[in-house]
């Protein structure tokens, strides 16, 4: 179970490594789009934009259906969630040693403060 729960997130963080991709998923969250509408700012063929989807799709991002001769993609929001949550662990931890440092840079100035007085 863990070995597959680590794949998925590798291929959620592996799809999110690409500036591209990034800017797929960032259009797809305003609604649907087809293969050409997601190449089209990025003045890429369909067989590149369609290698790009086919990474969010790996990560389950993505959930691509054909009509025809249209591919429509749409965004799969629930891996992005579970990645938040494994980030969230780590957002815990360098939120406590942040506290941490502001406490001890608190106390020292304090200390620095105090010290100012006696002159």
């Amino acid at each position: 179970m863990v070995d597959i729960e680590a794949a998925k997130l590798d291929a959620v963080f592996h799809a999110l490594g690409d500036a591209t991709r990034r800017r797929m998923l960032a259009s797809l969250a305003g609604g649907e789009r087809t293969v050409g509408e997601l190449a089209q700012p990025f003045d890429m063929s369909l067989a590149a934009a369609s290698k790009h989807i086919k990474a969010l799709e790996n990560a389950g991002l993505v959930r691509r259906t054909v009509v025809g001769r249209t591919h429509r993609c749409r965004l799969e929001a629930r891996p992005l969630a579970e990645a938040h949550r494994w980030l969230g662990f780590y957002e815990k931890f360098w939120n406590s040693r942040l506290d941490v440092l502001e406490g001890l840079l608190r106390q020292e100035q304090h200390s620095n403060n105090e010290g100012d007085g006696d002159e």
